[in-house]
């Protein structure tokens, strides 16, 4: 799925508008309807609901949206703010104020100079239709007031398209004083950039996206560097079926690099993750120290004895491999940086670097420009921020992984929730599976010995990591579903992934 910048959204309605053909207005009572139908299904008619409308067309929806509402035996009390200086209403808006104005509805008001704002409840239910995502100055004076008012108000706040104040992209400014607090945000036909990014969760609350039968010939033809990975996606480019007469080198051999004295757990998670998904062999190398734990709790898995005893102090090249992972559990000692820097130098297969391997690269920075093209690196938040420096949100670490995948040509899978990964071309891929379950310990790890099976196997690294992170979060869905999210560990992720490969393979593109 496509996700599109406020921009290429107008852009969006304008030509659904023309291929269509359908009028603004028209396409706006689409969207009131869609409004409507999950209002209603949300608060009751005999909850008291204040509609606080703008002068623009998120205005315009939250009128049209009171009208509907009225006619399904509800009772708002609508406010429409025409306020603003030397600007008119939006067409759309003011064809919905006559509209609304011809029910007779009696708890309608313009407000044109001064406000005085009712009584409001924390039983009772706001719907915010002040602004939508095309705002572009952040709110002052009145409106700034009016927000602080419905946000300590403590009623159950709805948004219509996203929270009034809160940008549709960046928001390196955000006061929480000058942007809408919803507990609901019911936002049009795709999800807004600044959805994902967690800063912005406490503006947003629970979001839904409403289908408005936007054009798909518009959506087809308006480009976007943003997308949302989707059941769909996933099912056109997973592997659906094996050979008869194949036989386990037909799907590749992954060495592990993992694992040191104490920290042997990562390096079996891993080995057992790439093993469950579809790897025909895994060779795990580890200090010597690993030797019986490896054995005995990976039975299926080859060691390969590091000459160090207690950490790794060299990694094999060999083309027996398919692909190479490296880093759960590995230290990242000086032994393990030069063992690091040697291998990336000679390495011609596919490699996916994470947890040890990314500290390594934090000590010597250096190891970035040795490393083959289209390499994954699946840094979490903080792993990230230990290469290239501290920062401040979500916004500003998505643009860091943008630039450093164009930059060095690779591939940074930054985990967490809708974990992004960014690709050499400046394109970003939002996940849609995985619950907070998941942050749980050997996690990425299990997420590295997916996505290194998959290279192992064949899959072109962008699939691989796209794959493997939207697999890694349907086996914890399944999981979750299964025994709550408390309940989960790492283990209960590698335990579900027949089911995910499942469910996947089930989907009718």
């Amino acid at each position: 799925m496509k996700i599109f910048t406020t921009q290429s959204t107008k852009l969006l309605d304008r030509l659904t508008i023309e291929y269509e053909p359908v009028s603004s207005i028209d396409l706006m009572e689409r969207a009131a309807e869609a409004l409507t139908s999950e209002i209603c299904n949300t608060i009751s008619p005999s909850q008291r609901i204040y509609i606080f409308a703008g002068p623009g067309n998120n205005g315009g929806d939250a009128l049209a949206t009171a009208r509907l509402l009225i006619d399904r035996g509800y009772k708002p009390v609508v406010y429409l703010f025409n306020t603003m200086p030397n600007h008119r209403l939006s067409a759309d808006c003011e064809q919905n104020r006559e509209r609304l104005r011809r029910t007779g509805h009696n708890d309608f008001f313009e407000i044109t100079n001064q406000f005085t704002p009712p009584v409001v409840n924390s039983g009772d239910c706001v719907i915010d239709g002040l602004f939508g995502a095309g705002l572009k100055e952040p709110l002052t004076g009145g409106f700034a007031s009016l927000v602080r008012y419905i946000n300590e108000s403590g009623a159950f706040v709805i948004s219509i398209d996203i929270p009034s104040g809160l940008f549709g992209e960046w928001n390196p400014e955000a006061s929480e004083d000058r942007i809408v607090k919803a507990r609901l945000t019911l936002s049009f036909q795709m999800p807004k950039l600044a959805f994902f990014f967690a800063e912005n969760a406490k503006f947003t609350g629970e979001t839904k996206i409403l289908d408005i039968r936007l054009h798909p010939r518009a959506i087809a033809e308006t480009e976007t560097c943003y997308y949302l990975t989707t059941a769909e996606n996933i099912a056109r480019n997973i592997r659906h079926s094996r050979p008869k007469f194949s036989n386990k080198r037909d799907y590749g051999h992954l060495l592990l690099a993992a694992g040191q004295y104490a920290m042997m757990g990562a390096a079996v998670l891993s080995a057992k993750a790439a093993l469950h998904s579809g790897v025909g062999l895994v060779s795990v190398h580890s200090p010597r120290c690993a030797n019986l734990i490896l054995q005995t709790t990976v039975p299926e898995a080859i060691f390969s004895p590091d000459k160090g005893e207690n950490h790794i102090e060299e990694i094999p090249v060999h083309p027996r491999y398919s692909a190479i992972a490296i880093g759960p559990g590995m230290g990242c000692n000086e032994t393990s940086v030069s063992a690091l820097m040697h291998l990336v130098k000679e390495i011609r297969q596919p490699l996916v670097l994470d947890a040890d391997a990314l500290n390594c690269i934090a000590r010597e920075q250096s190891l970035l420009r040795y490393l083959p093209s289209h390499t994954i690196l699946t840094p979490h938040i903080h792993e990230l921020e230990r290469m290239f420096g501290p920062m401040t949100d979500d916004a500003s670490r998505l643009k860091c992984i943008t630039h450093v995948a164009t930059k060095y040509d690779i591939i940074v899978v930054l985990k967490g929730a809708n974990t992004a990964i960014a690709l050499p071309d400046g394109t970003i891929h939002f996940n849609s599976t995985g619950n907070p379950g998941m942050a749980t310990a050997g996690s990425g790890d299990v997420l590295t010995g997916i996505i290194g099976s998959l290279l192992a196997q064949g899959y072109p690294p962008e699939d691989a990591a796209i794959i493997g992170v939207y697999l890694h979060g349907v086996a914890g869905d399944i999981a979750a579903r299964e025994s709550g999210e408390e309940y989960i560990t790492a283990s209960d992720i590698i335990n579900h992934l027949g089911l995910a490969f499942k469910q996947i393979k089930s989907y009718q593109v």
